[in-house]
C-alpha cells in the first residue's frame, strides 16, 4: 500500500464521483496548482491506485431491466474445476461481478439481463450447463436502495 496524504484522498474522492472533471477544476477543488495536481494524478495512476476511468450506464435505459444475485456451489473444489468455472464466468457478459465466498456457497454473481426469459436462458443454457456446478440459488432485485462504485475514503484520512 502506498502512502496517501489528505490531498491524494481528496483527489480520489472527487474523481470517484466526477470522473470527467478537468484537471484545472480538480486542482481548484483540492487547492493545488494545475501542474501539481497533474503530477499527483500521474503518480496515482503510475502506482496503480487509479486503475481506470469509466462511465456509469443506466441499466434500464439500455434494456437490462432485471438484476439478480446468484449464489453458486461447486461440486468439487479441485483447481481444475475452479479454473473451468472462473473461465466460463469471465466469458458471460451478463455477469458484471463475481466473488469467491466463505460459507455454504462458493461464489456470488451479480447479473444483469433484459427480463425473466433472458435470465431463464442464462441459467439453463449456461450456468447449469457449466461443469462443476452443484447448486444455484437466485435472488432478484426488487429495488436498488444504494448503488455506488465509490470506495469509502474519508475513513482513511489521518
Amino acid at each position: 500500500m502506498i502512502e496517501l496524504d489528505r490531498t491524494d484522498l481528496r483527489i480520489l474522492a472527487v474523481l470517484q464521483t466526477e470522473g470527467r472533471i478537468t484537471n484545472a477544476e480538480l486542482a481548484d477543488r483540492v487547492n493545488l496548482s494545475p501542474s501539481a495536481c497533474l503530477r499527483r494524478l500521474q503518480r496515482l495512476e503510475g502506482e496503480g491506485v487509479l486503475t481506470g476511468y469509466s462511465a456509469q450506464v443506466d441499466p434500464e435505459a439500455v434494456g437490462l431491466g432485471l438484476q439478480a444475485f446468484v449464489r453458486v456451489q461447486l461440486t468439487r473444489h479441485e483447481s481444475d474445476v475452479i479454473e473451468r468455472f472462473v473461465e466460463r464466468v469471465n466469458g458471460w457478459d451478463e455477469v458484471v461481478a463475481c466473488y469467491a465466498l466463505t460459507g455454504d456457497m462458493d461464489y456470488l454473481m451479480h447479473i444483469y439481463v433484459a427480463d425473466l426469459q433472458h435470465f431463464s436462458r442464462f441459467l439453463l443454457d449456461r450456468l447449469l450447463n457449466a461443469s462443476g456446478v452443484a447448486d444455484v440459488n437466485s435472488s432478484f432485485v426488487l429495488r436498488t436502495v444504494k448503488r455506488s462504485a465509490a470506495l469509502p475514503l474519508s475513513q482513511l484520512e489521518r
